[in-house]
């Protein structure tokens, strides 16, 4: 990793979509790194460094609670003398959809009274998030502010305006504010701090707060495993905070601060494993991103017909390295796969037929991009190539540049053919295909014979020493070594069921179980690395959506394995789990290592906490037939649980596992 690339794993992170802050474990923000307040894709403050008479607070103590953060500081050298501190400063740092708001209290617990200086210092860059993260913010000069009557005010050129005001009013300094102070014993002051900004009309797409940001308090878990309680609750008041709006739509932001906005497959992925707690966020994903499905043929942008958006921002993103996308960019091989599902998949739920109606269009041109758009060279599987030339060059979930390798190391050339992208594609079609059927439109036959075709094909060309390749070359060749991708067929229909059988194998061996989560390579390639981004590390979605298929394939010893390591690491990682962290495993050290550039909180890591607890209960409902089924695993990773909000249809239900009895209410 660069020098200059910034860190985020030791950061403290105060979210409500779109804004956020992020802070070392004192609470400043010096301006290096990734440190700031970020809101609709850019960098709003860079510094918030607090003084008092010229020297900094001795940070103490960190209190994170869901959109407020508390930092403890003693005042050094204030109050009485001896070793115990009597003059404190907290600062209690809350953010909402439309900014931020950080109160400054001080506190004199001495004998005597306290006289001091309080100051703010501030600044910002206006640095876009991907400056921030390719390193080029640090070339970025400070904004010199101006005096808005009682309020700073910093403004780029391109119409971003930032402003800061005091309650009660401060003395305005050249880049911050000043407090005179006198304490008598026993007194506390509170100064308040609301930052705000106003953006341009976005060229792209507009990143909002959403209209309505729930609290999930209907939906509650208690285990015998206490530390499945406060994963469950972390990652849902973090799920939360993730969300994003447009109109009564809600979608969630895919993590701050590089990825804080609409992705089609980290939003689609995040929100079906939602479904069975918060159906509504599933439904206004998919017609979010219908509301830009592709529409033509543009290479720049990765677009065509049919094709749902990878990522959508606000403007053009120059993330360095010649990664140039723009505000709208459809480089995605799965998205659009994953969208037909997560429809099929809300619809089973109870979505409510009309709503269902609505998007068949959608559908519909969704399952044309598959037929005459995904397949270019016509040989029956889908593949993609960056033709823009500042694209992404991989095009699946792992998109970075050495993510399909051979054992050697040697990077597998393009056009690229996932193994998981088939088995989203066989799965789309079927549940495409069953759509069509119940809301009596035409096509069905079609897409169940496409389907049947290429598990034939699949089973042809995929399997390589006894296992199914990651993916085929642009000379058609399958790609060895074992990888998480692998994972992602079960559950799809692409597999027979001692095909899976053999996969589930696979996945229950050391080479990919690190302990703490599946790895996304096996130990075995000479690529591997632990804490690469996709060549060894573990991702949290990656291994829950394994444990969904290892269920699903009535394999529930592999899939236990699984849900131990992530509570494991969700314990290490204070019950809100990273994008990814280090792969080294179990037998190497205690606690995962932290990938310094991962988001966290991050979408699909945060729902990967329900998708895990719904699979190893088994609920499986069927609204259109009327039908719900409950299966509980057969190895149930806990003695008891219960879990209370689960929406299926117009019915709120409370389902309770102990002892191997089952119960409904």
């Amino acid at each position: 990793m660069a020098d200059s690339l910034p860190a985020l794993h030791e950061l403290v992170t105060t979210l409500a979509a779109p804004w956020e802050v992020l802070s070392p474990r004192s609470g400043q923000l010096t301006g290096s790194g990734a440190e700031g307040v970020f809101a609709r894709d850019r960098r709003v403050l860079s510094r918030l460094e607090v003084s008092v008479d010229g020297r900094e607070p001795l940070p103490v103590h960190v209190d994170e609670r869901p959109g407020t953060t508390i930092f403890g500081a003693v005042l050094v050298g204030l109050g009485d003398a001896g070793h115990d501190p009597t003059v404190r400063l907290r600062r209690t740092r809350t953010v909402d959809g439309d900014g931020f708001t950080e109160r400054f209290t001080v506190v004199n617990n001495s004998h005597q009274t306290v006289a001091c200086r309080l100051s703010v210092a501030m600044g910002t860059d206006l640095a876009g998030t991907a400056e921030v993260r390719s390193g080029a913010a640090a070339e970025l000069p400070a904004l010199v502010p101006s005096a808005d009557g009682p309020a700073l005010v910093w403004e780029n050129a391109a119409g971003t305006r930032v402003s800061a005001l005091c309650d009660p009013a401060a003395v305005l300094g050249a880049d911050g504010f000043e407090w005179p102070l006198q304490l008598k014993p026993g007194d506390e002051v509170t100064f308040t701090l609301r930052v705000t900004a106003t953006f341009p009309a976005a060229t792209g797409f507009e990143i909002k707060a959403p209209e309505r940001r729930p609290a999930y308090g209907e939906i509650a878990l208690s285990c015998d495993d206490s530390r499945v309680d406060r994963w469950f609750r972390r990652s849902l008041d973090d799920l939360a905070a993730l969300q994003l709006g447009t109109g009564r739509e809600r979608y969630l932001g895919a993590g701050p601060p590089w990825y804080l906005t609409l992705f089609g497959r980290d939003s689609l992925i995040s929100s079906g494993m939602l479904i069975p707690v918060d159906p509504e966020l599933a439904a206004g994903t998919l017609r979010a991103l219908a509301a830009w499905q592709g529409t033509k043929v543009d290479a720049d942008a990765a677009e065509q017909p049919g094709k749902i958006p990878h990522e959508l921002r606000a403007e053009v993103a120059d993330h360095g390295h010649g990664l140039v996308l723009p505000a709208a960019y459809y480089g995605t091989h799965d998205a659009t796969q994953l969208w037909i599902t997560t429809l099929h998949k809300a619809w089973r739920w109870g979505m409510p037929a009309d709503e269902v109606r609505e998007l068949l269009p959608n559908l519909q041109r969704a399952l044309t991009w598959i037929r005459d758009f995904a397949d270019p060279d016509g040989d029956g599987f889908l593949e993609y190539i960056d033709e823009s030339g500042h694209g992404l060059a991989n095009q699946g979930w792992k998109d970075s540049s050495d993510s399909v390798q051979w054992p050697d190391g040697t990077i597998a050339t393009a056009p690229i053919a996932l193994c998981e992208v088939q088995g989203y594609a066989y799965a789309a079609a079927v549940a495409g295909a069953e759509l069509l059927t119940a809301f009596g439109a035409e096509g069905a036959d079609e897409w169940l014979e496409w389907a049947a075709a290429l598990k034939t094909r699949f089973r042809e060309k995929f399997w390589v020493d006894g296992y199914p390749a990651i993916a085929l070359d642009g000379e058609k060749r399958p790609v060895a070594g074992p990888a998480s991708n692998i994972g992602h067929l079960l559950g799809t229909g692409l597999l027979d069921a001692d095909e899976e059988a053999i996969v589930a194998d696979l996945l229950g061996e050391h080479q990919l179980d690190s302990g703490f989560g599946l790895r996304t390579l096996t130990i075995e390639m000479t690529g591997f690395n632990p804490l690469g981004y996709h060549t060894g590390s573990v991702w949290p979605h990656d291994t829950a959506m394994a444990v969904q298929g290892l269920y699903a394939a009535a394999r529930p010893a592999v899939a236990g394995s699984y849900v131990r390591g992530l509570v494991q690491a969700a314990e290490a990682f204070g019950y809100r789990l990273p994008e990814l962290y280090g792969g080294a495993g179990i037998g190497e050290e205690s606690t995962p290592t932290p990938y310094p550039l991962s988001c966290r909180p991050q979408a699909w890591a945060a729902a990967s906490a329900v998708a895990v607890v719904v699979a190893a209960l088994g609920i499986e409902p069927n609204v259109p037939a009327g039908t719900l089924d409950i299966t509980p695993a057969s190895d149930f990773p806990w003695r008891s649980l219960k879990l209370d909000g689960v929406r299926v249809g117009e019915r709120l239900l409370s389902i309770e596992y102990t002892d191997g009895n089952l119960t409904l209410s």
